[in-house]
């Protein structure tokens, strides 16, 4: 698979065929461009019409999910557990007749024990995001957008404790963005970004030694050894990025939203696309009780990880994917 994924000849081919898939979904979708009183009619014909309200707007929610298995004397085997994972996330939404600005904030932690041992994270994600547009036209306008992405604490590898995996600021990716949006109706929106900074921090030093996360990894010397202090904290790259987001209640209480992010950086290896693609099913059973199912899907070139089954230290470009089902508590104000 990393082959296939590196490869310049085959990336095009799933690249093209994926944004494809994506942009005609969202034009196939009814409605029209967002003018005051414009009726919007969803797949199962039920007619709403667009958020006409103006002047700032606030939300969010907040749901706390939590697992705990014991075992006594079971015969068939297993092990003992106990998790928790926290979710929240807000919005701040700003409109007038040409000028809309959205900011959204998400945060995510968990943690787990087995076994009766101490607990571990099992997930750790901050992110801020802020996007302003100015319409010109029906459906388009001229936008930007700043993204901010770390995690809260420090991860340690489970058979080396006493390893930093990654941690705040380590590391932590900011992406500045100026283009063009479009927006044919409240469901569906897609920005197109020609000139895109992307910025890595990795503010650990041990790990900017080793080049983690695709910083300038520390000067060598004569017998090989990395010098401590000499990796680079910073990489700035400079190219093209889309961003497609797309989000339907697909039956009564069900919830469907995705985002995919894509970046090619102008410089170094230019077909070689970095891929962030971000899906959240959420059942809403009551006002207090809620379901949801997310999966993350990450492709970097320039972040390689671990290969299972490999030589010890083996490292390969692979694709990272994460999955996670929760059922608790939900407060939504």
């Amino acid at each position: 698979m990393a082959s296939t994924l590196t490869s310049q000849s085959n990336r095009p081919t799933w690249f093209n065929l994926l944004l494809t898939v994506l942009l005609l979904g969202g034009l196939a979708l009814p409605g029209r461009a967002q003018d005051e009183g414009t009726p919007i009619v969803k797949p199962y014909k039920v007619p709403i019409k667009v958020d006409t309200l103006r002047g700032w707007h606030y939300g969010g929610a907040a749901s706390l999910n939590v697992s705990q298995i014991s075992l006594s004397n079971w015969p068939a085997g297993g092990q003992s557990s106990l998790s928790g994972l926290a979710i929240g996330n807000s919005f701040a939404h700003f409109r007038n007749r040409n000028h809309t600005f959205d900011g959204a904030l998400d945060v995510v932690y968990g943690l787990v024990s087995e076994g009766g041992g101490r607990l571990r994270k099992s997930d750790d994600r901050l992110e801020i995001n802020g996007r302003y547009a100015r319409q010109y036209a029906p459906g388009w306008s001229y936008a930007g957008q700043l993204n901010f992405k770390s995690q809260f604490s420090t991860t340690r590898s489970i058979d080396q404790p006493d390893s930093i995996a990654s941690g705040f600021l380590a590391p932590a990716f900011v992406l500045a963005s100026v283009g063009w949006e479009y927006r044919p109706n409240e469901h569906f929106s897609v920005l197109l970004s020609p000139l895109t900074g992307k910025f890595t921090i990795v503010r650990n030093q041990r790990l900017a030694d080793a080049g983690a996360f695709g910083v300038q990894e520390g000067r060598r010397d004569a017998a090989g050894r990395i010098v401590p202090g000499t990796g680079q904290q910073f990489r700035a790259e400079m190219g093209s990025y889309v961003n497609v987001r797309y989000r339907q209640t697909v039956f009564r209480n069900i919830e469907y939203q995705t985002r995919l992010e894509l970046f090619n950086n102008y410089f170094h290896k230019p077909l070689n696309t970095d891929v962030n693609w971000v899906n959240l099913l959420d059942f809403s059973v009551n006002d207090w009780v809620s379901a949801n199912i997310a999966t993350v899907l990450i492709y970097d070139d320039d972040t390689p990880v671990p290969i299972k089954g490999g030589a010890e230290g083996a490292r390969g470009r692979r694709i990272q994917f994460k999955e996670t089902l929760g059922i608790g508590l939900t407060y939504k104000f």
